[in-house]
């Protein structure tokens, strides 16, 4: 299944960002289709190596602890940024709405509420073969795309962290001149 991963982004999408100093990425995968785990992380390796970043991987069971293990590495305070990795496919039951929905929730609040870089690779299908066409990396590349949008977050982050405050707005503005303010 899984090509040659092309590094970089795709035709068409935005160039990836120039971050110096290389940022700390994690990688958390849920292996339960093997095969699928694999070309979304081949994916996602090659991006970051494509844009100087350091990452690591760990491997979890499923979609669900995705941000459970996000959440714990976050606390460790070493990564700038994480991709999540995974993939749900639709069986019989009612099991895959809750999955797609718990694992995209906890992801989301992990960005919102606490400001986390996290690119969502979890992959949402109907069939195995909607899967292999998304998580390889000479086709869609959905793992290379979860790394870029995190190293796009992460610039953001360190922009809006270097962003002058108020005071240095109103000094550069001239407010401190005795008769202008």
């Amino acid at each position: 299944m899984a090509s040659p991963p092309k590094p970089g982004p795709k035709p068409g999408a935005p160039a990836l960002p120039a971050l110096a100093p290389a940022p700390r990425v994690l990688i958390v995968a849920a292996p339960f289709y093997r095969e699928i785990a694999d070309g979304l992380i081949a994916g996602a390796r090659a991006v970051l190596d494509a844009a100087g970043a350091r990452h690591e991987l760990v491997e979890v069971p499923g979609a669900l602890e995705l941000p459970v293990a996000i959440r714990l590495a976050a606390e460790a305070g070493s990564w700038e940024g994480y991709v999540a990795l995974g993939c749900v496919i639709r069986g019989e039951t009612s099991h895959y709405e809750s999955v797609c929905s718990n694992s995209a929730r906890g992801l989301m609040g992990l960005g919102v509420e606490r400001g986390l870089a996290i690119g969502n690779g979890i992959l949402t299908c109907e069939t195995m073969a909607q899967a292999e066409l998304r998580a390889d990396p000479g086709a869609m590349d959905k793992g290379g795309g979860a790394a870029a949008a995190a190293l796009h977050l992460i610039a953001l982050a360190r922009r809006f962290r270097t962003m002058p405050g108020d005071a240095d707005i109103l000094l550069a503005a001239g407010a401190d001149q005795p008769g202008t303010g």
